[in-house]
């Protein structure tokens, strides 16, 4: 009898497993409902009582991102933390020891359900269009600029959840960072002597231009690069250096 050949699965294979972990939960069904039908609502509302100019296609789809950005980072939170608060972890990692491995394919995993997510975001945000019927003449117009600034502010947020999940590893302290920390450090931010070099490290300042389909300046990259070095680079480099050192237990 020939004994049986085992093979590492592939970065493919682990990243369609922990996808299939972050839509297969409870949690993650009703985050992907209320995703979907909030991006609905916002799109209906546009279409219903919104002026020619917010009719637009790029105004419609500047709309129907938010709920995605607002809430899907959540499930990448949830895709680390639940490691941990369902006792999964010590499982992963003896089916996998490459432990830097898990957390690529979690990461791969939140980017392909954030591509998803925002290709149906432009469908409704298409449909959307058509249904309201805008007298605007450049209604249809969709710029580069504004596909690849929403797309970049969603898996971005996408990236966040999924480190500061990894840097927490506990749900509900890494949502509650996730939402409160940025507020909290806008607000300081306001204060007369920092708001110049808060400009550099607010997240929601720098990312605002993306989000509206701007072209960016030099300086204005700079930014985006500077805050994400901060909120989304340092706690998944510390999630990372813990995941990659720390024990591990049942």
């Amino acid at each position: 009898m020939s004994a049986r050949t085992f093979t590492r699965p592939g970065m493919n294979r682990l990243a369609a497993v922990e996808l299939r972990k972050a839509i297969d939960t409870r949690a993650g069904l009703w985050l992907q409902i209320a995703v979907g039908l909030l991006t609905l609502l916002a799109v209906g509302v546009v279409v219903a009582v919104g002026n020619d100019e917010d009719r637009t296609l790029q105004s419609v789809l500047n709309v129907a991102i938010q709920p995605a950005t607002l809430l899907l980072p959540v499930i990448g939170i949830l895709l680390v933390t639940s490691e941990w608060s369902q006792r999964m972890a010590l499982i992963t990692f003896a089916l996998v020891p490459q432990r830097g491995r898990i957390v690529v394919a979690k990461i791969l995993a939140a980017l392909g359900l954030g591509v998803v997510v925002y290709v149906l975001c432009v469908v409704l945000s298409l449909l959307g269009a058509a249904v309201a019927g805008s007298n605007d003449p450049d209604r249809w117009d969709l710029s580069a600029a504004l596909l690849g600034g929403t797309a970049i502010y969603l898996l971005t947020a996408m990236t966040q959840g999924v480190a500061f999940g990894a840097a927490i590893r506990s749900s509900a302290p890494a949502i509650v960072a996730f939402f409160v920390l940025p507020i909290l450090f806008a607000l300081v931010g306001e204060i007369r002597p920092l708001h110049d070099a808060f400009g550099w490290l607010d997240l929601t300042r720098t990312m605002d231009p993306l989000a509206n389909g701007e072209s960016l300046s030099a300086t204005e990259w700079a930014r985006v690069g500077t805050s994400l070095l901060l909120w989304m680079v340092l706690p998944l480099g510390i999630g990372i250096t813990r995941l990659l050192r720390g024990e591990v237990r049942a």
